[in-house]
């Protein structure tokens, strides 16, 4: 007898949910590695490692809250903790991989086809350890033609999302990239959800012993710890301005009056108005005047020409004598 399999038991709550998260952990992914790509390195180790996790977290958050959302209708569905913790673990080695074997070698041909295999396959690996974790009274039966269709879409979604992380810049197409990336997940997710079949057994006591916690009490839980990382991994991109703003926009002011100061010590002219001179570029710091950089100096009018002023021994008077006041 064939189980009722429901995979929508909380409607669109749980697809969207799983893919909103699958969005977040590529975005926050594929900024820090191009954060090591395009950028001066920094701690180049540190931000693989952080996009990495990143990526591996939002990928099994993705699967685990699709998964509150399965339930067969005449069996409740229990979950192996050890299994469940493994699936996790598995999807951050094999995203660390892929994304290493990338951000070191660049996106090459060969770097891509052998880290996007990687990643692929251990995201489908992830998927259906996840899957050998559920328990229920009954056995999970895959139909092979389904099950290979979700390993190629993630295969092609892993290698396309290592190629947007060491080629794609600029923040709004890295966040255009992550939206596609968490819809190939979320697909890949529902493609191998298809594929599953359950035979129930014809009694309780022919099930074998259930060592698990059953549905959201396991799952909700477990899921705090991924999603608090990501939360924290958000913070960490949103302090940096380099993320955020790019190399060379963040600093920019910075720059701008470095290279002012520079021009000011070469010595280059500034136009300076005075009365009664005309275009006069007078020489900044450690410039060396030159002829016709000045213009003719003011003159004061001559002798003959001015009023007697106090003090003033005007023209022809012996040297020393001076006016008095009358």
């Amino acid at each position: 007898m064939n189980g009722t399999i429901d995979g929508f038991s909380y409607g669109l709550v749980t697809p969207v949910a799983a893919y909103v998260m699958a969005c977040v952990g590529s975005a926050l992914g594929l900024r820090c590695v191009v954060r090591t790509v395009h950028h001066e390195p920094g701690w180049r180790l540190g931000w693989l490692a952080l996009g990495a996790a990143s990526l591996g977290c939002g990928i099994w958050t993705m699967h685990f809250i699709a998964m509150t959302g399965f339930s067969v209708a005449e069996t409740p569905i229990t979950y192996d903790i050890p299994l469940t913790v493994l699936s996790l673990l598995v999807a951050i080695v094999v995203v660390s991989a892929g994304v290493f074997i990338v951000g070191h070698r660049g996106a090459t041909r060969a770097s891509l086809t052998v880290g996007g295999s990687i990643t692929g396959l251990g995201v489908a690996t992830m998927h259906y350890l996840g899957m050998f974790a559920m328990q229920l009274n009954g056995e999970l039966g895959y139909n092979a033609f389904t099950v290979t269709l979700s390993v190629i879409i993630a295969l092609v979604a892993a290698t396309a999302a290592l190629w947007a992380a060491v080629s794609v810049q600029g923040l709004i197409h890295t966040l255009g990239a992550s939206l596609v990336m968490g819809l190939a997940v979320t697909g890949m997710h529902y493609t191998g959800m298809a594929a599953v079949s359950v035979h129930l057994h014809n009694s309780i006591e022919s099930a074998p012993t259930v060592s698990g916690q059953e549905g959201s009490s396991l799952l909700l839980p477990m899921l705090l710890g991924p999603i608090i990382f990501l939360i924290l991994a958000a913070a960490i991109v949103m302090f940096d301005p380099v993320l955020i703003l790019g190399d060379g926009s963040w600093d920019k002011p910075a720059k701008a009056r470095g290279r002012r100061s520079k021009v000011v010590a070469r010595g280059n002219p500034m136009q300076v108005r005075m009365p009664g001179v005309q275009d006069t570029s007078l020489p900044m710091a450690h410039s060396v005047p030159q002829p016709d950089q000045w213009s003719a100096a003011p003159q004061w009018p001559a002798a003959d020409d001015r009023a007697p002023q106090y003090g003033d021994p005007g023209t022809g008077a012996p040297h020393g004598t001076r006016y008095e006041a009358e």
